[in-house]
Protein backbone atom coordinates (compact mmCIF):
# COMPACT_ATOMS: atom_id res chain seq x y z
CA UNK A 1 0.00 0.00 0.00
CA UNK A 2 1.51 3.35 -1.18
CA UNK A 3 0.44 6.53 0.47
CA UNK A 4 2.06 9.53 -0.81
CA UNK A 5 3.56 11.83 2.17
CA UNK A 6 5.28 15.46 1.73
CA UNK A 7 7.94 16.96 3.39
CA UNK A 8 8.29 16.69 7.19
CA UNK A 9 8.12 20.70 7.52
CA UNK A 10 5.20 22.47 7.50
CA UNK A 11 3.49 23.33 4.58
CA UNK A 12 1.45 26.85 4.02
CA UNK A 13 -1.86 24.93 2.50
CA UNK A 14 -5.15 26.03 4.40
CA UNK A 15 -6.13 22.28 4.84
CA UNK A 16 -2.96 22.56 7.15
CA UNK A 17 -3.55 25.72 8.63
CA UNK A 18 -7.25 24.81 9.37
CA UNK A 19 -6.11 21.43 11.16
CA UNK A 20 -3.96 22.87 13.37
CA UNK A 21 -6.28 26.18 14.30
CA UNK A 22 -8.34 23.33 15.69
CA UNK A 23 -8.49 23.58 19.32
CA UNK A 24 -6.97 20.77 21.41
CA UNK A 25 -9.11 20.58 24.44
CA UNK A 26 -12.74 20.38 22.32
CA UNK A 27 -13.65 23.92 23.20
CA UNK A 28 -15.44 26.31 20.76
CA UNK A 29 -14.30 26.75 17.80
CA UNK A 30 -12.39 30.01 16.74
CA UNK A 31 -13.21 30.05 12.88
CA UNK A 32 -13.95 33.51 10.44
CA UNK A 33 -17.04 34.04 8.91
CA UNK A 34 -18.51 33.84 5.72
CA UNK A 35 -17.58 30.38 4.63
CA UNK A 36 -21.37 29.01 4.06
CA UNK A 37 -23.92 29.60 1.95
CA UNK A 38 -27.21 31.18 3.14
CA UNK A 39 -29.41 29.22 0.98
CA UNK A 40 -30.11 25.63 2.33
CA UNK A 41 -30.09 23.80 -1.14
CA UNK A 42 -26.93 25.72 -2.13
CA UNK A 43 -24.91 24.28 1.23
CA UNK A 44 -26.67 20.72 0.52
CA UNK A 45 -25.35 20.77 -3.12
CA UNK A 46 -22.02 21.75 -2.34
CA UNK A 47 -21.83 18.42 0.75
CA UNK A 48 -22.96 16.23 -2.07
CA UNK A 49 -20.36 17.28 -4.54
CA UNK A 50 -17.25 17.59 -1.87
CA UNK A 51 -18.38 14.06 -0.36
CA UNK A 52 -17.76 12.21 -3.86
CA UNK A 53 -19.32 8.96 -4.11
CA UNK A 54 -21.32 8.78 -0.71
CA UNK A 55 -24.01 6.41 -0.82
CA UNK A 56 -23.78 6.68 2.97
CA UNK A 57 -24.34 10.24 2.97
CA UNK A 58 -28.29 11.13 4.52
CA UNK A 59 -30.05 14.22 3.69
CA UNK A 60 -33.36 14.49 5.98
CA UNK A 61 -34.99 18.04 5.37
CA UNK A 62 -38.11 18.77 7.49
CA UNK A 63 -39.51 22.18 8.44
CA UNK A 64 -39.71 24.17 11.55
CA UNK A 65 -43.34 24.64 13.31
CA UNK A 66 -43.19 28.47 12.69
CA UNK A 67 -45.57 31.15 10.93
CA UNK A 68 -43.54 30.92 8.14
CA UNK A 69 -42.16 27.46 7.84
CA UNK A 70 -38.85 27.52 8.00
CA UNK A 71 -36.96 24.61 6.50
CA UNK A 72 -34.08 22.61 7.92
CA UNK A 73 -31.91 19.89 6.83
CA UNK A 74 -30.12 17.63 9.14
CA UNK A 75 -27.15 16.37 7.42
CA UNK A 76 -24.33 13.04 8.68
CA UNK A 77 -22.92 9.70 7.22
CA UNK A 78 -24.61 6.80 8.49
CA UNK A 79 -21.87 4.56 8.31
CA UNK A 80 -19.88 6.61 11.30
CA UNK A 81 -22.55 8.15 12.93
CA UNK A 82 -24.94 6.69 15.91
CA UNK A 83 -28.11 6.29 14.24
CA UNK A 84 -29.95 5.62 17.93
CA UNK A 85 -29.02 8.73 18.60
CA UNK A 86 -29.66 10.88 15.76
CA UNK A 87 -33.17 9.45 15.98
CA UNK A 88 -33.82 9.62 19.29
CA UNK A 89 -31.91 13.22 20.20
CA UNK A 90 -32.39 14.63 17.38
CA UNK A 91 -34.41 14.68 14.69
CA UNK A 92 -37.23 13.25 17.33
CA UNK A 93 -36.63 16.70 19.13
CA UNK A 94 -36.67 18.73 16.39
CA UNK A 95 -40.16 16.86 15.02
CA UNK A 96 -41.42 16.44 18.48
CA UNK A 97 -45.28 17.56 18.44
CA UNK A 98 -44.67 19.03 22.25
CA UNK A 99 -42.12 21.18 21.24
CA UNK A 100 -43.73 24.36 21.46
CA UNK A 101 -43.84 27.13 18.44
CA UNK A 102 -41.47 29.90 18.28
CA UNK A 103 -42.99 32.81 19.78
CA UNK A 104 -43.78 35.60 17.92
CA UNK A 105 -41.29 37.65 15.69
CA UNK A 106 -38.90 34.76 16.26
CA UNK A 107 -39.28 33.13 12.48
CA UNK A 108 -36.22 34.57 11.35
CA UNK A 109 -33.74 32.38 9.83
CA UNK A 110 -31.17 34.01 12.62
CA UNK A 111 -33.72 33.32 15.69
CA UNK A 112 -34.91 29.93 14.02
CA UNK A 113 -31.27 28.96 14.69
CA UNK A 114 -30.90 29.99 18.17
CA UNK A 115 -34.21 28.27 18.97
CA UNK A 116 -32.72 24.92 17.70
CA UNK A 117 -29.34 25.83 19.85
CA UNK A 118 -30.65 26.18 22.88
CA UNK A 119 -34.36 24.55 22.93
CA UNK A 120 -34.50 22.13 20.50
CA UNK A 121 -31.46 19.62 21.01
CA UNK A 122 -31.28 16.33 23.27
CA UNK A 123 -27.85 15.62 22.66
CA UNK A 124 -24.82 16.92 24.72
CA UNK A 125 -22.31 18.09 22.84
CA UNK A 126 -23.68 21.11 20.70
CA UNK A 127 -21.37 23.41 18.51
CA UNK A 128 -21.85 26.26 16.01
CA UNK A 129 -19.42 26.10 13.06
CA UNK A 130 -19.32 28.88 9.94
CA UNK A 131 -15.76 27.47 8.27
CA UNK A 132 -16.62 25.12 5.36
CA UNK A 133 -13.38 22.96 6.07
CA UNK A 134 -14.22 22.50 9.87
CA UNK A 135 -17.83 21.67 9.14
CA UNK A 136 -16.26 19.26 6.46
CA UNK A 137 -13.90 17.69 9.07
CA UNK A 138 -16.82 17.20 11.69
CA UNK A 139 -19.06 15.66 9.10
CA UNK A 140 -16.71 13.15 8.10
CA UNK A 141 -15.84 12.45 12.17
CA UNK A 142 -19.20 10.76 12.66
CA UNK A 143 -21.22 14.13 13.81
CA UNK A 144 -24.50 15.47 12.44
CA UNK A 145 -24.98 18.91 11.22
CA UNK A 146 -27.89 21.04 11.25
CA UNK A 147 -28.50 23.58 8.50
CA UNK A 148 -31.22 26.26 8.43
CA UNK A 149 -32.05 27.93 5.01
CA UNK A 150 -31.41 31.38 4.77
CA UNK A 151 -29.06 31.50 7.73
CA UNK A 152 -24.68 30.53 7.02
CA UNK A 153 -24.06 29.02 9.82
CA UNK A 154 -24.88 25.49 10.96
CA UNK A 155 -24.72 23.31 14.43
CA UNK A 156 -22.67 20.16 14.73
CA UNK A 157 -24.12 17.76 17.08
CA UNK A 158 -21.74 14.84 18.87
CA UNK A 159 -23.46 11.49 17.57
CA UNK A 160 -20.08 9.83 16.89
CA UNK A 161 -20.84 6.21 16.47
CA UNK A 162 -20.75 2.93 14.08
CA UNK A 163 -19.51 -0.39 15.03
CA UNK A 164 -16.59 -0.42 17.07
CA UNK A 165 -14.29 -3.44 18.50
CA UNK A 166 -15.31 -4.09 22.08
CA UNK A 167 -12.63 -4.30 25.11
CA UNK A 168 -10.83 -7.15 25.45
CA UNK A 169 -7.90 -8.93 26.58
CA UNK A 170 -4.82 -7.56 25.77
CA UNK A 171 -3.30 -10.14 22.95
CA UNK A 172 0.66 -9.20 22.97
CA UNK A 173 1.04 -8.19 26.43
CA UNK A 174 -0.63 -10.86 28.73
CA UNK A 175 -0.38 -11.57 32.40
CA UNK A 176 -1.13 -14.34 34.74
CA UNK A 177 -2.39 -11.45 38.07
CA UNK A 178 -3.63 -8.08 37.03
CA UNK A 179 -6.06 -6.37 34.51
CA UNK A 180 -7.48 -7.80 31.73
CA UNK A 181 -8.92 -5.15 29.62
CA UNK A 182 -6.95 -3.42 26.63
CA UNK A 183 -7.42 -0.83 24.50
CA UNK A 184 -9.61 -0.50 21.48
CA UNK A 185 -9.28 0.91 18.27
CA UNK A 186 -11.56 3.84 19.78
CA UNK A 187 -10.15 7.08 20.90
CA UNK A 188 -12.94 7.79 23.33
CA UNK A 189 -12.64 4.46 24.70
CA UNK A 190 -9.12 4.22 25.29
CA UNK A 191 -9.30 7.12 27.08
CA UNK A 192 -12.04 5.95 29.21
CA UNK A 193 -9.93 3.47 30.48
CA UNK A 194 -7.04 5.74 31.85
CA UNK A 195 -9.59 8.07 32.93
CA UNK A 196 -11.09 5.00 35.59
CA UNK A 197 -7.85 4.52 36.44
CA UNK A 198 -6.35 8.22 37.06
CA UNK A 199 -9.32 10.01 39.01
CA UNK A 200 -7.28 13.41 39.31
CA UNK A 201 -8.34 16.63 37.71
CA UNK A 202 -4.73 17.24 37.03
CA UNK A 203 -5.48 14.80 34.72
CA UNK A 204 -5.78 16.20 30.94
CA UNK A 205 -4.79 16.04 27.02
CA UNK A 206 -4.50 17.94 24.27
CA UNK A 207 -5.92 16.67 21.15
CA UNK A 208 -4.79 17.24 17.32
CA UNK A 209 -5.51 16.18 13.88
CA UNK A 210 -2.78 14.43 12.03
CA UNK A 211 -3.03 13.87 8.44
CA UNK A 212 -4.38 15.85 5.31
CA UNK A 213 -6.38 13.19 4.21
CA UNK A 214 -6.92 10.90 7.27
CA UNK A 215 -7.62 14.01 9.58
CA UNK A 216 -6.81 11.12 12.45
CA UNK A 217 -7.71 12.11 16.07
CA UNK A 218 -3.82 12.11 18.13
CA UNK A 219 -4.13 12.47 21.89
CA UNK A 220 -1.47 13.35 23.87
CA UNK A 221 -1.84 12.72 27.51
CA UNK A 222 0.35 13.94 30.65
CA UNK A 223 -0.27 14.53 34.72
CA UNK A 224 -0.28 18.23 35.15
CA UNK A 225 2.04 19.02 38.16
CA UNK A 226 4.10 15.71 37.48
CA UNK A 227 5.34 15.86 34.08
CA UNK A 228 8.10 17.98 33.08
CA UNK A 229 6.54 21.27 31.06
CA UNK A 230 9.76 21.11 28.53
CA UNK A 231 9.08 17.51 27.88
CA UNK A 232 5.38 18.24 27.28
CA UNK A 233 6.20 21.21 24.86
CA UNK A 234 8.60 19.14 22.88
CA UNK A 235 6.38 16.35 22.40
CA UNK A 236 3.42 19.09 21.51
CA UNK A 237 5.77 20.33 18.89
CA UNK A 238 7.01 16.88 17.50
CA UNK A 239 3.87 15.99 16.73
CA UNK A 240 2.35 19.69 15.11
CA UNK A 241 5.28 19.24 13.00
CA UNK A 242 4.24 16.08 11.38
CA UNK A 243 3.17 16.95 7.58
CA UNK A 244 1.70 14.06 5.97
CA UNK A 245 -1.31 12.67 4.33
CA UNK A 246 -2.13 9.86 6.69
CA UNK A 247 -1.79 8.59 10.19
CA UNK A 248 -3.07 4.54 10.17
CA UNK A 249 -1.51 3.24 13.25
CA UNK A 250 0.42 4.75 16.17
CA UNK A 251 3.71 3.39 14.58
CA UNK A 252 3.86 5.87 12.09
CA UNK A 253 3.67 8.83 14.73
CA UNK A 254 6.24 6.80 16.33
CA UNK A 255 8.55 7.10 13.19
CA UNK A 256 8.22 11.05 13.01
CA UNK A 257 9.23 11.78 16.18
CA UNK A 258 12.20 9.53 17.04
CA UNK A 259 15.29 11.10 17.98
CA UNK A 260 17.29 8.59 16.19
CA UNK A 261 15.48 6.80 13.32
CA UNK A 262 18.75 4.70 12.26
CA UNK A 263 19.32 2.59 16.05
CA UNK A 264 17.56 -0.54 15.93
CA UNK A 265 16.64 -0.03 19.73
CA UNK A 266 13.25 1.74 19.61
CA UNK A 267 13.61 4.86 21.81
CA UNK A 268 9.80 5.35 22.05
CA UNK A 269 7.99 2.68 24.22
CA UNK A 270 4.44 1.32 23.17
CA UNK A 271 1.42 -0.67 25.15
CA UNK A 272 -1.98 -1.88 24.55
CA UNK A 273 -2.71 -1.88 28.62
CA UNK A 274 -4.20 1.13 29.95
CA UNK A 275 -2.76 0.73 33.45
CA UNK A 276 0.53 0.20 32.30
CA UNK A 277 -0.15 3.64 30.56
CA UNK A 278 -1.63 5.07 33.91
CA UNK A 279 1.89 3.95 35.65
CA UNK A 280 4.15 6.12 33.55
CA UNK A 281 1.40 8.70 33.63
CA UNK A 282 2.33 8.83 37.51
CA UNK A 283 5.79 9.17 36.76
CA UNK A 284 5.75 12.17 34.32
CA UNK A 285 5.95 10.48 31.20
CA UNK A 286 3.79 11.70 28.07
CA UNK A 287 1.25 9.08 26.58
CA UNK A 288 -0.02 9.83 22.79
CA UNK A 289 -2.85 7.13 21.93
CA UNK A 290 -4.18 7.47 18.39
CA UNK A 291 -7.47 7.10 16.84
CA UNK A 292 -7.84 3.76 15.10
CA UNK A 293 -5.07 1.63 16.90
CA UNK A 294 -5.10 -0.28 19.94
CA UNK A 295 -1.22 0.65 20.77
CA UNK A 296 -0.32 3.89 22.94
CA UNK A 297 3.15 5.31 22.71
CA UNK A 298 4.75 5.82 26.03
CA UNK A 299 7.66 8.81 25.92
CA UNK A 300 10.54 9.42 27.33
CA UNK A 301 11.52 5.76 27.06
CA UNK A 302 14.65 4.22 28.99
CA UNK A 303 15.99 0.79 28.32
CA UNK A 304 14.95 -0.77 31.27
CA UNK A 305 11.17 -0.13 30.60
CA UNK A 306 11.37 -2.92 28.23
CA UNK A 307 12.70 -5.66 30.85
CA UNK A 308 9.59 -4.81 33.28
CA UNK A 309 6.16 -6.26 32.57
CA UNK A 310 2.68 -5.18 34.06
CA UNK A 311 2.78 -8.71 36.34
CA UNK A 312 5.69 -7.82 37.90
CA UNK A 313 4.23 -5.26 40.36
CA UNK A 314 1.09 -7.39 41.03
CA UNK A 315 3.25 -9.90 42.67
CA UNK A 316 5.30 -10.05 45.15
CA UNK A 317 8.13 -8.17 44.53
CA UNK A 318 10.66 -11.25 45.37
CA UNK A 319 8.72 -12.74 42.39
CA UNK A 320 9.01 -9.54 40.35
CA UNK A 321 12.91 -9.33 40.64
CA UNK A 322 13.27 -13.19 39.73
CA UNK A 323 11.32 -12.48 36.73
CA UNK A 324 12.80 -9.60 35.59
CA UNK A 325 16.55 -11.19 36.23
CA UNK A 326 15.46 -13.85 34.03
CA UNK A 327 14.13 -11.60 31.54
CA UNK A 328 17.40 -9.81 31.44
CA UNK A 329 18.82 -13.48 31.28
CA UNK A 330 17.12 -14.16 28.26
CA UNK A 331 18.11 -11.12 26.64
CA UNK A 332 21.58 -11.72 27.24
CA UNK A 333 21.29 -15.53 25.80
CA UNK A 334 19.27 -14.07 22.58
CA UNK A 335 21.88 -11.82 21.72
CA UNK A 336 25.42 -13.44 22.14
CA UNK A 337 24.02 -17.33 22.13
CA UNK A 338 24.79 -18.79 18.95
CA UNK A 339 27.70 -16.44 18.76
CA UNK A 340 29.50 -17.59 21.73
CA UNK A 341 28.87 -21.12 20.27
CA UNK A 342 30.77 -19.92 17.08
CA UNK A 343 33.68 -18.84 19.24
CA UNK A 344 34.26 -21.60 21.28
CA UNK A 345 33.88 -23.85 18.20
CA UNK A 346 36.05 -22.08 15.77
CA UNK A 347 38.46 -19.47 17.88
CA UNK A 348 38.68 -21.23 21.16
CA UNK A 349 38.34 -25.10 21.96
CA UNK A 350 40.78 -24.78 24.83
CA UNK A 351 38.27 -23.24 27.17
CA UNK A 352 35.60 -25.93 26.71
CA UNK A 353 36.36 -29.05 29.29
CA UNK A 354 38.40 -32.49 27.27
CA UNK A 355 35.34 -34.10 27.67
CA UNK A 356 32.85 -31.77 26.28
CA UNK A 357 34.92 -30.88 23.59
CA UNK A 358 35.12 -34.58 22.50
CA UNK A 359 31.25 -35.10 22.46
CA UNK A 360 31.19 -31.90 20.25
CA UNK A 361 33.95 -32.79 17.98
CA UNK A 362 32.02 -35.71 17.50
CA UNK A 363 28.94 -34.38 17.17
CA UNK A 364 30.21 -32.00 14.05
CA UNK A 365 31.88 -34.46 12.34
CA UNK A 366 30.63 -35.39 9.26
CA UNK A 367 29.50 -31.91 8.93
CA UNK A 368 30.35 -30.21 5.98
CA UNK A 369 30.08 -26.62 6.55
CA UNK A 370 32.36 -24.26 9.32
CA UNK A 371 30.12 -23.43 12.64
CA UNK A 372 29.22 -19.29 11.45
CA UNK A 373 27.42 -21.09 7.98
CA UNK A 374 25.83 -23.28 10.19
CA UNK A 375 24.68 -21.22 12.70
CA UNK A 376 23.46 -18.64 9.62
CA UNK A 377 21.43 -21.42 8.16
CA UNK A 378 19.70 -22.68 11.09
CA UNK A 379 18.39 -19.23 12.37
CA UNK A 380 17.29 -17.90 8.64
CA UNK A 381 15.64 -21.40 8.76
CA UNK A 382 13.95 -20.70 12.28
CA UNK A 383 13.15 -17.03 11.29
CA UNK A 384 11.54 -18.23 8.48
CA UNK A 385 9.25 -20.74 9.78
CA UNK A 386 8.26 -17.83 12.73
CA UNK A 387 7.36 -15.28 10.45
CA UNK A 388 5.17 -17.53 8.70
CA UNK A 389 3.73 -19.34 11.68
CA UNK A 390 2.96 -14.72 12.11
CA UNK A 391 1.34 -15.16 8.71
CA UNK A 392 -0.58 -17.81 8.06
CA UNK A 393 -4.31 -18.57 9.10
CA UNK A 394 -4.44 -19.07 13.56
CA UNK A 395 -5.92 -22.10 12.98
CA UNK A 396 -3.00 -23.99 10.82
CA UNK A 397 -0.21 -21.23 11.66
CA UNK A 398 1.39 -22.85 14.95
CA UNK A 399 0.77 -26.04 13.79
CA UNK A 400 2.95 -25.57 11.02
CA UNK A 401 5.62 -23.65 12.82
CA UNK A 402 6.14 -26.58 15.60
CA UNK A 403 5.95 -29.41 12.49
CA UNK A 404 8.21 -27.43 10.58
CA UNK A 405 10.76 -26.83 12.74
CA UNK A 406 10.84 -30.54 14.00
CA UNK A 407 10.57 -32.07 10.84
CA UNK A 408 13.38 -29.60 9.25
CA UNK A 409 15.64 -29.79 12.41
CA UNK A 410 15.59 -33.76 12.62
CA UNK A 411 16.09 -33.91 8.89
CA UNK A 412 19.17 -31.85 8.81
CA UNK A 413 20.60 -33.43 11.46
CA UNK A 414 20.13 -37.05 10.07
CA UNK A 415 21.55 -35.74 6.56
CA UNK A 416 24.64 -34.45 8.38
CA UNK A 417 23.86 -30.58 7.29
CA UNK A 418 24.02 -29.44 11.07
CA UNK A 419 25.13 -31.09 14.36
CA UNK A 420 22.55 -31.50 17.51
CA UNK A 421 24.54 -29.51 19.34
CA UNK A 422 23.46 -26.27 16.71
CA UNK A 423 19.82 -27.28 17.13
CA UNK A 424 20.26 -27.22 20.24
CA UNK A 425 22.09 -23.89 20.51
CA UNK A 426 18.76 -22.26 17.91
CA UNK A 427 16.16 -23.76 20.16
CA UNK A 428 17.43 -22.51 23.50
CA UNK A 429 18.18 -18.84 21.64
CA UNK A 430 14.69 -18.93 20.40
CA UNK A 431 12.82 -19.38 23.08
CA UNK A 432 14.89 -16.27 25.10
CA UNK A 433 14.02 -14.69 22.48
CA UNK A 434 10.35 -15.30 23.53
CA UNK A 435 10.78 -14.42 27.31
CA UNK A 436 11.45 -10.56 26.76
CA UNK A 437 8.56 -8.46 27.62
CA UNK A 438 8.38 -6.16 24.90
CA UNK A 439 8.38 -7.32 21.08
CA UNK A 440 10.40 -4.24 19.69
CA UNK A 441 13.18 -5.06 21.71
CA UNK A 442 13.08 -9.11 21.09
CA UNK A 443 13.48 -8.05 17.19
CA UNK A 444 16.07 -5.65 18.01
CA UNK A 445 17.97 -8.82 19.52
CA UNK A 446 17.11 -11.23 16.44
CA UNK A 447 18.78 -8.37 14.40
CA UNK A 448 21.85 -7.72 15.87
CA UNK A 449 22.28 -11.59 16.90
CA UNK A 450 23.49 -11.90 13.45
CA UNK A 451 25.73 -8.85 13.49
CA UNK A 452 27.57 -10.75 16.33
CA UNK A 453 27.46 -14.07 14.65
CA UNK A 454 29.83 -12.42 12.05
CA UNK A 455 32.06 -10.89 14.28
CA UNK A 456 32.52 -14.15 16.40
CA UNK A 457 32.69 -16.10 13.10
CA UNK A 458 36.15 -13.71 12.33
CA UNK A 459 37.81 -12.87 15.69
CA UNK A 460 36.32 -15.19 18.58
CA UNK A 461 35.70 -13.52 21.74
CA UNK A 462 37.94 -10.66 20.67
CA UNK A 463 34.95 -9.67 17.83
CA UNK A 464 32.19 -10.64 20.40
CA UNK A 465 33.59 -7.66 23.15
CA UNK A 466 34.56 -5.53 20.56
CA UNK A 467 31.06 -5.37 18.91
CA UNK A 468 29.57 -5.47 22.69
CA UNK A 469 31.30 -2.15 23.40
CA UNK A 470 30.46 -0.51 20.28
CA UNK A 471 26.40 -1.87 21.16
CA UNK A 472 27.26 0.26 24.81
CA UNK A 473 28.80 3.20 23.10
CA UNK A 474 25.74 3.79 21.04
CA UNK A 475 23.16 3.08 23.80
CA UNK A 476 25.25 5.60 25.77
CA UNK A 477 24.51 8.42 22.49
CA UNK A 478 20.91 7.66 22.30
CA UNK A 479 18.49 9.90 23.44
CA UNK A 480 14.23 10.17 24.09
CA UNK A 481 13.24 13.43 24.31
CA UNK A 482 16.51 14.49 26.13
CA UNK A 483 16.66 11.55 28.57
CA UNK A 484 19.45 9.27 28.36
CA UNK A 485 18.59 5.57 26.65
CA UNK A 486 20.63 4.03 29.84
CA UNK A 487 19.06 6.06 32.53
CA UNK A 488 19.61 5.55 35.59
CA UNK A 489 23.13 3.65 34.68
CA UNK A 490 24.27 6.34 32.98
CA UNK A 491 23.79 8.82 33.96
CA UNK A 492 24.42 6.69 37.40
CA UNK A 493 21.20 7.71 40.03
CA UNK A 494 21.89 5.38 43.49
CA UNK A 495 18.14 6.37 44.18
CA UNK A 496 16.58 4.95 41.06
CA UNK A 497 17.96 1.56 41.03
CA UNK A 498 15.07 0.36 43.00
CA UNK A 499 13.29 -0.47 39.86
CA UNK A 500 16.02 -1.44 37.46
CA UNK A 501 17.13 -4.76 37.78
CA UNK A 502 14.81 -5.60 41.01
CA UNK A 503 11.90 -4.82 42.24
CA UNK A 504 11.84 -3.82 45.64
CA UNK A 505 8.31 -3.10 47.37
CA UNK A 506 6.07 -0.63 46.83
CA UNK A 507 6.50 1.10 50.09
CA UNK A 508 10.14 1.97 49.19
CA UNK A 509 9.19 3.89 46.18
CA UNK A 510 9.39 7.32 47.94
CA UNK A 511 10.57 9.37 44.54
CA UNK A 512 9.60 9.86 41.20
CA UNK A 513 12.49 9.52 38.24
CA UNK A 514 13.76 13.36 37.93
CA UNK A 515 14.11 12.90 34.35
CA UNK A 516 10.52 13.08 33.45
CA UNK A 517 8.91 14.45 36.43
CA UNK A 518 8.79 17.92 38.12
CA UNK A 519 7.30 17.01 41.60
CA UNK A 520 9.72 13.65 42.35
CA UNK A 521 7.70 13.47 45.61
CA UNK A 522 5.68 10.42 45.80
CA UNK A 523 4.90 9.86 49.88
CA UNK A 524 5.13 12.13 52.53
CA UNK A 525 7.33 9.83 54.44
CA UNK A 526 9.47 6.65 53.13
CA UNK A 527 8.57 4.25 55.78
CA UNK A 528 7.06 1.05 55.52
CA UNK A 529 3.82 1.96 56.67
CA UNK A 530 2.80 -0.29 59.62
CA UNK A 531 -0.26 -3.01 59.79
Amino acid sequence: MMIRRSARSKGGNDDGNSRNNTNRNSGNLSVPRGHLETKLEANIERIKTEVAASPDLIVRRFTLRTGQHQHVAAVYLETITDKETVNEFVMRSLMSPFLPEIPEGGATPEEAFKYICDNALAVGQVEVLDNWTTMLLELLTGKTLLFVDGWDQCISCSTIGGDKRAVSEASTQVVIRGPKDSFTESLPTNIALIRRRIRSEKFGFEAIKIGRVTQTNVAMLYIEGIVKEEIKQEVRKRLEKIDTDAILESGYIEEFIEDNWSSPFPTIYNTERPDVIAANLLEGRIAIVVDGTPFALVVPTILPQFFASAEDYYQRYDIGTFLRLLRYAAFVISLFGPAVYIALTTFHQEMLPTTLLINLSGAREGVPFPALIEAFAMELSFEILREAGVRMPRAVGQAVSIVGALVLGEAAVQAGIVSPIMVIVVSITAIANFSIAAYNLAITARLLRFLFMIAAGMLGFYGIILGFIMLVAHMNALRSFGVSFLSPLVPFKFKQLKDVFVRLPHWSFTERPDDTSDNTTRMPSGQKPQT
